[in-house]
């Protein structure tokens, strides 16, 4: 199971935000690659950006951050969610050195979109599922649909989808611990392996997931916990790896 640092870019800094709401966003640096540094030297071997601003614009508007951060570091796999809705911004991205790149709100409003996408880039293709109370939101988690999280990931079961990216809308940024058994559902529901995101507070959340890492759970993000200190990147990697050959992702 990957560690995944987070680097959540607005208005070309680095932030974090309580619930996704943008009005509650902590800055924690204004240059993103030199954040970037600072996971890689703890041993990271995955990066998960998002632009903020593109998510709700519908386009990308931190694109210069993260080619940045690609240019920088060749060599480690990085995935870019936030304003992604058609396959142009996929090709600048795959052009720009990103090695995954998420669809998350024109995948609830355009499932075939994904489809698209997944022929058009094959193995790159991550979907993005943010949920509240198990329904999916959208377009900066300003609006909340009716679909069930679940059924969305038994729809791209089938379509080529390298990975899901699952986030608890009620937990994320609130340091109140990880939503396993929404986590290990959606995983059942799709067969799709999973990345959990949300609330991941400390190494306890870390063994929690590792626990259920067979139920398809292939990685976890973390943002303001590293960054605020109350869990130890490096320390959370090295307990993934011993747990043996089959806890990598």
């Amino acid at each position: 199971m990957l560690i995944i640092p987070a680097i959540d870019l607005k208005d070309g800094q680095c932030v974090r935000l309580r619930q996704g709401e943008m009005d509650d966003s902590t800055v924690f640096s204004d240059d993103p690659v030199a954040t970037a540094r600072r996971w890689v030297d703890a041993g990271c071997r995955r990066l998960h950006l998002v632009d903020l601003n593109g998510a709700f614009a519908g386009e990308p508007v931190n694109g210069e951050a993260v080619t940045a951060i690609a240019a920088a570091f060749p060599e480690l796999p990085i995935q870019i969610g936030g304003g992604i809705r058609n396959l142009q911004t996929i090709e600048h991205y795959v052009a720009a050195g990103v090695s995954y790149v998420i669809i998350g709100t024109q995948a609830v409003k355009e499932p075939a979109f994904v489809t698209e996408a997944c022929q058009a880039f094959p193995g790159r293709i991550i979907v993005g599922l943010d949920a509240r109370d198990g329904r999916v939101a959208t377009d900066g988690w300003a609006e909340v649909s009716a679909l069930q999280a679940t059924d969305l990931a038994r729809r791209f079961a089938s379509e080529g989808v390298s990975a899901i990216v699952y986030t608890d809308i009620a937990r994320d940024g609130m340091m109140q611990g990880v939503n396993v058994e929404a986590t290990v559902d959606l995983a059942q529901a799709g067969r799709i392996p999973v990345i959990a995101s949300g609330g991941i507070t400390n190494m306890r959340d870390i063994r929690a997931l590792a626990k259920v890492q067979a139920a398809g759970i292939s990685g976890a993000i973390t943002g303001r916990a590293i960054y605020e200190g109350t869990l130890d990147l490096a320390e959370a990697q090295s307990y993934c790896d011993g747990l043996g050959e089959g806890s990598a992702a």
